[in-house]
């Protein structure tokens, strides 16, 4: 395998989770709908405030990379919903099919053999498209980790885990 396909799958793999980390999909499966708003222990942010904060994370690198008019948030405060923004069953839906939607356009990027990784970015020289696949990955497991110690704490996990 050549070098560049030997990136793709790496990156690929890393970007899905599994075997060193977990998943997305693993970590809210049977998440139940009454603890979205709760607030864990010593925790400032809710279970739903914590996806929705990771989906405008991973938005605002997609849009970095394929959009030369994007701005980003306002960081801090416009990279989590409002402390007192609350979500039922629709928003949660819609915070997690937003990010699989984005996540699955990371991944598209990433199998195009006509991706450069090592290019600078047109409207941002100073970075390439690898370091911003590697900041979404990096992202997304250490709050994909804590979104399941969260869960923990809580006691929300299914019996047949941990």
């Amino acid at each position: 395998m050549s070098g560049d396909k030997e990136i793709r799958v790496q990156l690929l793999n890393l970007l899905r989770g599994g075997s060193a980390h977990m998943d997305f999909n693993e970590v809210i499966a049977n998440f139940p709908l009454k603890y979205i708003n709760k607030k864990p222990p010593n925790v400032p942010y809710t279970f739903w405030h914590l996806l929705e904060h990771m989906r405008i994370a991973q938005r605002d690198i997609l849009e970095f990379i394929r959009n030369p008019e994007h701005v980003s948030p306002d960081w801090p405060d416009e990279y989590w919903p409002q402390k007192d923004q609350r979500a039922g069953k629709v928003r949660w839906d819609k915070t997690i099919k937003g990010f699989r939607a984005d996540l699955k356009s990371i991944l598209n990027l990433v199998k195009n053999p006509e991706t450069d990784f090592f290019a600078p970015i047109p409207h941002a020289r100073n970075y390439n498209i690898f370091r911003e696949i590697l900041l979404v990955a990096d992202h997304n497991s250490f709050h994909i980790g804590e979104f399941i110690i969260l869960r923990q704490v809580v006691k929300t996990l299914p019996p047949d885990r941990w």
